[in-house]
């Protein structure tokens, strides 16, 4: 059976092949499509003036996405037909930064660098927030034995740098889509019939971690009992909690190791009592679908 996604060795930044699909669709939103125009700045800026722009955090955080910037210049000289600008990096992505910060210097042709400014700083601003959102959670965390994991509820096609930007952020990557982790829930329960049902299923067919979603202490031990080797624990107070953590621990002599993942009404106020019931992760759907993004400017120096 495949590993569990959230003990593989968290991924590099990017594919390179993704991230330049990505950047073209994001350049499409701005200039048309390709190569397009941006009529402000080929109308005002010669076609050979050179400039400097320094990439500046606007507020205290955490940076990820500094991965894009270079892939957005570069396609924006490919679709210009002029020579690249190049970025030159200051931080890393994962460093915390603070107003006021130069993160990176882009130097080159200023029709470049305006050209490519809205778009690297859409995915590297929204990066970074979310990076600086899982930040908060991972430090809550510090010293318990549990883990912050992201969720699905991403940004439809940015699902691959929103991911990136929690591991920046410190946090972990749950599964990345429908097809590497099977997760059964009230739905599929009813479909099949019953949990076992579901898991058997499953089983048939994929070789892959099964994990089941439960909300009560029955519910749970149903889980155990058809199989599975991960639960979702769903919207439990911290004392069912603890219950269910107390009662499948107790049962891991004869099935084993079992994750157990809280999720559902979790504050930062109360991961660390989540924490100490002693569940391996806490996911957060709201690292990707509701952080706000970290401010960071692109200013060209006169």
């Amino acid at each position: 059976m495949d590993e569990h996604p959230e003990h593989s060795p968290q991924p590099a930044p990017p594919d390179p092949a993704w991230l330049a699909r990505t950047v073209e669709i994001a350049l499409d939103e701005d200039l048309g499509p390709a190569p397009g125009r941006d009529v402000t700045t080929q109308a005002t800026i010669p076609l050979g003036q050179e400039g400097v722009a320094d990439l500046v955090a606007r507020a205290d955080g955490v940076v990820a996405g500094l991965v894009v910037v270079q892939p957005v210049l570069d396609a924006v000289a490919a679709r210009l037909d002029l020579d690249r600008a190049l970025v030159t990096l200051r931080v890393d992505d994962g460093a915390r930064v603070t107003r006021g910060d130069v993160v990176g210097e882009l130097r080159g042709p200023v029709q470049v660098l305006l050209v490519a400014e809205r778009t690297l700083l859409n995915l590297v601003c929204r990066a970074s927030g979310i990076a600086t959102h899982t930040r908060l959670w991972a430090d809550t965390l510090e010293g318990t034995a549990a883990t912050v994991l992201d969720t699905r509820k991403t940004t439809p096609g940015l699902r691959a740098l929103e991911k990136y930007a929690v591991r920046c952020g410190g946090g972990t990557n749950k599964r990345m889509g429908l097809y590497d982790v099977a997760m059964v829930k009230d739905n599929h329960i009813a479909a099949a019939g019953s949990v076992g049902a579901a898991v058997r299923a499953v089983r048939e067919r994929y070789d892959v971690p099964i994990q089941v979603e439960a909300d009560t202490l029955a519910q749970a031990m149903e889980a155990i009992d058809a199989g599975a080797d991960f639960l979702l624990l769903d919207n439990m107070a911290t004392p069912l909690l603890a219950e269910v953590v107390a009662a499948v621990r107790a049962r891991e002599p004869e099935t084993g190791r079992v994750e157990l993942e809280a999720t559902g009404n979790l504050t930062l106020d109360r991961a660390r009592e989540v924490a100490w019931t002693g569940v391996d992760y806490l996911s957060v759907g709201g690292l990707t679908h509701s952080s706000p993004i970290l401010d960071l400017a692109l200013d060209l120096r006169a």
